[in-house]
């Protein structure tokens, strides 16, 4: 019989194939993680992975391992945490949080999805901005936060990218980069760019507010605004310019601002997240879900 440290161990190092990340996820530590394994390798009888100083891969009978016990543990951990469900009653919601429109739409109906799989089990969405989204994550008042990447914070998981959206600059209806097809990232240099009231890092992503162009050219920083409808409001008034994301052109038209796609920018990526004390199934669950609606959202 294996331990059930043992299963989790395996399966996580199945999915992440690198000895730190499941440490992280498991929270312990790599030789943890690497003692469990020989001792179930040994128990098997032979390497269930590859592994060398640059990479981890499973042998043949370690995905084989994987395949068997990959749906018996999912199962094991479903009947637990609806054994807690139950024991917790009316305070089990997953209590889900969203910063902007696009990723409102998409946890809502992940929502539905998410009750509908796991028995009823029920799911608050709320609003959250995103200059206190991460102390709200922190502060205990939410299970799982969708935000917007980059996210740097050693206490946060990031989960799967739910969705992606091609990145633009919102200006006055009336500035001179109004009438371009395209802008790029040197278009930034002479305008000014709006920063978040909060400096804290990670809590405004800081490629929505660089300082320097690719090429080091400074740019100059803008009024601090607390919220992404403040910042449109001072956009549309001539305070500066805004870095956004493609949903503006659905849910955030207005007549006196302009937004303009970038022809030399990545696109901004969403994804869920959940602290790494509240790593638990549901979470990853309610995740993966989120992610098979919102790939099948139309990104601009």
């Amino acid at each position: 019989m294996l331990e059930r440290l043992e299963l989790q161990v395996f399966l996580t190092l199945a999915e992440e194939l690198h000895f730190g990340r499941t440490a992280e996820r498991l929270h312990v530590t790599t030789g943890r993680v690497s003692q469990v394994l020989k001792k179930l390798e040994g128990r098997v009888g032979t390497l269930l992975f590859d592994r060398s100083s640059r990479t981890v891969e499973l042998t043949e009978i370690g995905r084989q391992l994987r395949d068997d016990l990959q749906s018996g543990y999912e199962q094991i951990e479903t009947g637990l945490a609806r054994a807690t469900q139950a024991a917790r009653g009316s305070d089990s919601s997953l209590r889900v949080g969203f910063v902007g429109a696009l990723a409102g739409q998409v946890m809502h109906r992940a929502a539905q999805r998410f009750t509908d799989d796991e028995l009823g089990a029920p799911v608050r969405i709320r609003e959250v901005q995103v200059v206190d989204a991460l102390a709200r994550l922190r502060g205990g008042h939410l299970d799982v936060l969708v935000i917007s990447l980059p996210l740097s914070a050693p206490d946060i998981t990031v989960g799967p990218v739910l969705f992606s959206e091609a990145r633009m600059l919102a200006v006055p209806a009336g500035h001179p980069l109004a009438t371009r097809a395209s802008v790029t990232m040197e278009d930034l240099v002479g305008i000014v760019v709006l920063r978040p009231t909060d400096t804290t890092p990670g809590a405004w992503p800081a490629d929505r507010h660089p300082r320097r162009t690719p090429s080091g050219s400074t740019i100059v920083g803008g009024p601090r605004v607390d919220t992404f409808q403040e910042a449109l409001q001072q956009a549309g008034a001539g305070a500066g310019a805004v870095i956004v994301g493609a949903q503006v052109l659905r849910f955030y038209s207005r007549p006196d601002v302009v937004y303009v796609p970038f022809s030399d920018a990545p696109p901004i990526e969403w994804a869920a997240t959940w602290l790494k004390t509240n790593d638990v199934p549901r979470n990853r669950s309610f995740a993966r879900i989120a992610q098979d609606i919102g790939s099948g959202f139309l990104q601009q």
